[in-house]
């Protein structure tokens, strides 16, 4: 037999990587997750036009939801079986936990990064997982932690926030779309260049590694799989004492788990539906005390004046000025004086002077103005007394409000 049949023979002979369940286990997780970044990018830029586009291709955003909430459940259910498993690994069947990092792995880390610049003639030697592989894992466990806490503050705020302030909803979208961005950015430029691209693995998919590719990945595991000593002998009297110690105790978590994914799911339908456009404009601003009954805008009569005489034809009058309105003077006072603090999403002290009718309505003092009595308003007594200290108005803008209010406060 030649070398080159022997090499040959060699690099055609395959390794166990990974059992059938821990593939199905695998492509579950790979199911879910893709799904969630399918369904969660729409809905972070949600004014994007292909986020729009994505969403009425799903029939809109209420599917887009539904099919998140259904895929965040899977992977917490994947999650659960992760954690039985591993439990079982490590207690019942006494497995080396070959995942946890270690200094080796630090070492590992930098002698690859010389050898990738060059200063380093031979890439490092590792065992059953290499550093990449340990910091994804790893990462995946944190994203999981972060994704499942804000993901229930925001599947349910209101129970979240009878126990925690309430800017901790905003906080927890913010956190929710950014580990969700940094973790598809990890799977695409990571992943796949390692895993997809650098060289294609299929262990995943065919649950085997052939030798060659175990001497260039894998070799120290390598080494032990020939030696003999990859696995541990397991005394089978032990391992059923262990059995019988953990399956009730993992019988009890699985229990208290399945039972808090039914409360993450089903606490709130707050998440799950969206609520109909309202007929009318709802006031969000809520004084600290409110008037049950809105109170109408109070008039002013005007004492008669004595007729005065008639001028004759063809004599000559006088044409007094226009009179200022809404439209020509007030509006564009109003705008560069007082509309900082008294805008359009609810104003300082529920006043809004944006627009004539916002301006009529008044706020939570009362009305603004009383028509055709600018003595009795109160923002002629406000200003004319100097009470309101966030603004001033100079003596002609008082008095052209008091010619204003006078007039009949006129919107055209």
């Amino acid at each position: 037999m030649t070398a080159k049949s022997v090499s040959t023979t060699a690099a055609q002979r395959r390794y166990l990587r990974f059992t059938v369940v821990q593939r199905i286990e695998h492509f579950m997780m790979l199911l879910s997750f893709g799904t969630l970044g399918l369904t969660g990018l729409p809905q972070k830029y949600a004014t994007h036009p292909l986020a729009i586009s994505f969403i009425h291709f799903l029939g809109g955003i209420e599917n887009l939801r539904a099919i998140h909430h259904v895929a965040a459940t899977v992977m917490m259910l994947g999650t659960i079986y992760h954690i039985l498993v591993v439990g079982y690994k490590i207690f019942v069947e006494r497995r080396r936990m070959t995942m946890l990092p270690i200094l080796q792995d630090a070492k590992d880390g930098l002698g690859a990064f010389l050898y990738n610049l060059g200063l380093r003639k031979t890439r490092p030697q590792m065992g059953r997982y290499t550093f990449e592989e340990k910091a994804e894992y790893w990462a995946f466990v944190w994203g999981a932690i972060v994704m499942g806490f804000s993901g229930f503050l925001m599947w349910n705020p209101i129970t979240a926030a009878r126990f925690l302030p309430g800017d901790i909803i905003p906080a927890a979208k913010a956190a929710h779309g950014g580990e969700a961005l940094l973790a598809v950015l990890a799977i695409i430029v990571w992943h796949m260049y390692g895993v997809h691209l650098k060289h294609f693995n299929t262990a995943m998919w065919t649950g085997h590694l052939t030798e060659e590719e175990m001497l260039h990945e894998h070799p120290l595991e390598l080494a032990d799989l020939k030696a003999g000593v990859a696995d541990r002998p397991v005394d089978p009297v032990a391992l059923r004492k262990r059995q019988r110690i953990y399956f009730p105790i993992a019988t009890i978590l699985t229990i208290v788990m399945l039972v808090g994914v039914y409360g993450f799911v089903a606490a709130e339908n707050t998440s799950t539906m969206t609520v109909a456009p309202q007929p009318e404009p709802v006031n969000v601003f809520a004084p600290q005390t409110p008037t049950t009954i809105p109170t109408a805008i109070p008039t002013f009569t005007p004492t008669p004046r004595p007729p005065t005489a008639v001028p004759e034809v063809g004599a000559a009058t006088s044409v007094p000025a226009a009179a200022p309105t809404w439209d020509n003077a007030i509006a564009a006072m109003f705008a560069s004086q007082c509309t900082m603090c008294h805008g359009a999403k609810g104003g300082t002290m529920g006043l809004n002077l944006t627009t004539y009718a916002d301006a009529s309505a008044g706020g939570a003092s009362g009305p603004l103005f009383v028509t055709g009595d600018a003595a009795n308003s109160l923002i002629i007594v406000k200003f004319s007394a100097g009470d309101h200290s966030a603004a001033t108005l100079t003596p002609e803008e008082i008095a052209l409000l008091e010619a204003w209010i006078n007039a009949g406060a006129p919107e055209k």
